[in-house]
C-alpha cells in the first residue's frame, strides 16, 4: 500500500508540473498495450512503442479495479493518454494520471461499471507525445485539459489549441488542422484521480481554419461532470502520432448506426485507410457494430473507441479485435445508454507499430 501511494503522489506531482504548450524540444514518443492482466507483462501481440528492442510493458495491481502500466524507457512529462475497455457489458476505463518513473512513463488506469462500482476488465492503452509540423493534408494535434485550464498540448500545423467552457461541456479549438469537410478521427478520454468520469466526443464543427470539437463529461451516471479529460485529432496520421509513422493504419466514423451494412462510412476523408482498403461497418445486435479494417492488419497493433452526441451514452469493446490476413476485424464497438445497449455514432481508430 505504502509503494502504491508513493506511485500516486509521484504520478500527481509530475503532472502539476507540466508546462502549458506544445512541447518543441524532445524527440516524440509512445507506446500501446492491451492490459489483459493485473500484473507481469500484459499480451505480447498488442504492445509496442518507442522503446528499444528487448524492453516490454509492464502491469502492476493497485486498489479494486486499478492498475498501473509502465511504459518501458519513454520517461517524459506532457503528452497524452487513450484507454479502451474490453468488456462484455457497461463498463468504461479512465486515466487518472502519468508521468515519468525512472526511464520509463507510468499511467494510472482505473476501471469501473455504469454506476461507480470499481472493477478490472481488460482495456486498450495508447500514450503519445510528439513535436514538429506537419504537411498538409496531415495533421495531427491533442490536449490534455486538467479541469480548469489546459496541462499540455500539440498542433501539427504550429497553431496554439483552446479550451473554452465548463461544466461538463467544453469546446476545443484546434487552429491550422481544418478542412473544408468532414475529415480525419477524434478520439476522447476522461482523466481524473478521484471518481469516475466518462468523457466523449459531443459534436464536431470542420472548417477551413481549425477543426472545432465539443467534449462532454458524465460522472458514474449519467450528471454532467467538470473532470479532466484528452482529446486527440488525426488526419492522414495513426494514433501514435509518431515522428515516423507506421505504414499500417486506419480509422472511420460510424456516423450512420442504424445502418445495417456493412456500409462505407463517408465522406471518403472520415474513413481513411493507409493501405487504401476501404473500412466497412455493420450491425452485430443491438448497440453492436463490426468493424472491418482491410489491408492494414498486422500484429502488434491497437485499437480504440469514442462515442459521439450528444447525451450521456458511451461505447467500449465487447472483444478483443482479431488481426489475421492483413485484415483487423473489431468484433464489437458496443454502446451503452446506462446498462442497455443501443445504436449510437462512434470514431473507431486502428494502428500496427509497422
Amino acid at each position: 500500500m505504502i509503494q502504491i501511494l508513493c506511485v500516486i503522489v509521484m504520478l500527481t506531482a509530475s503532472i502539476t508540473a507540466v508546462a502549458t504548450g506544445a512541447q518543441a524540444s524532445v524527440p516524440n514518443r509512445w507506446g500501446f498495450a492491451v492490459v489483459n492482466v493485473t500484473s507481469g507483462i500484459p499480451d505480447p501481440n498488442h504492445q509496442a512503442g518507442s522503446w528499444a528492442p528487448g524492453f516490454n510493458v509492464s502491469v502492476t495491481p493497485g486498489g479494486v479495479g486499478q492498475t498501473f502500466v509502465r511504459f518501458p524507457q519513454i520517461a517524459i512529462t506532457g503528452g497524452v493518454v487513450h484507454v479502451t475497455a474490453i468488456a462484455q457489458t457497461a463498463y468504461w476505463c479512465q486515466a487518472q494520471n502519468w508521468g515519468p518513473s525512472g526511464t520509463d512513463l507510468v499511467v494510472a488506469v482505473q476501471c469501473y461499471r455504469y454506476g461507480g462500482a470499481q472493477v478490472f476488465t481488460p482495456y486498450s492503452i495508447v500514450f503519445e507525445q510528439s513535436t514538429g509540423v506537419l504537411p498538409a493534408p496531415e495533421a495531427f494535434g491533442y490536449v490534455h485539459y486538467n479541469g480548469g485550464a489546459i496541462a499540455t498540448q500539440f498542433n501539427s500545423a504550429g497553431g496554439v489549441n483552446t479550451v473554452g467552457g465548463g461544466a461538463g461541456v467544453w469546446t476545443v479549438t484546434l487552429p491550422g488542422l481544418g478542412s473544408s469537410g468532414f475529415a480525419g478521427n477524434l478520439q476522447v478520454t476522461a482523466v481524473n484521480p478521484s471518481q469516475p468520469a466518462r468523457c466523449k466526443v459531443g459534436a464536431w464543427a470542420p472548417g477551413v481554419g481549425a477543426q472545432a470539437v465539443q467534449v462532454r463529461c458524465h460522472n458514474a451516471t449519467n450528471v454532467p461532470l467538470n473532470t479532466g479529460w484528452t482529446l486527440t485529432y488525426q488526419r492522414e496520421r495513426a494514433i501514435t502520432g509518431a515522428a515516423i509513422p507506421p505504414k499500417n493504419f486506419a480509422y472511420t466514423f460510424d456516423n450512420t448506426p442504424a445502418n445495417p451494412g456493412p456500409y462505407v462510412p463517408g465522406p471518403p476523408a472520415l474513413n481513411y485507410n493507409s493501405q487504401a482498403g476501404v473500412n466497412t461497418v455493420q450491425t452485430a445486435g443491438l448497440g453492436l457494430r463490426l468493424v472491418t479494417f482491410p489491408r492494414v492488419g498486422v500484429l502488434q497493433d491497437q485499437v480504440q473507441a469514442t462515442a459521439y452526441g450528444p447525451g450521456p451514452e458511451f461505447c467500449n469493446l465487447q472483444s478483443l479485435w482479431n488481426t489475421n490476413g492483413g485484415v483487423a476485424i473489431v468484433r464489437n464497438v458496443a454502446c451503452y445508454s446506462a446498462t442497455t445497449r443501443v445504436d449510437r455514432p462512434s470514431l473507431v481508430t486502428y494502428t500496427s507499430a509497422f
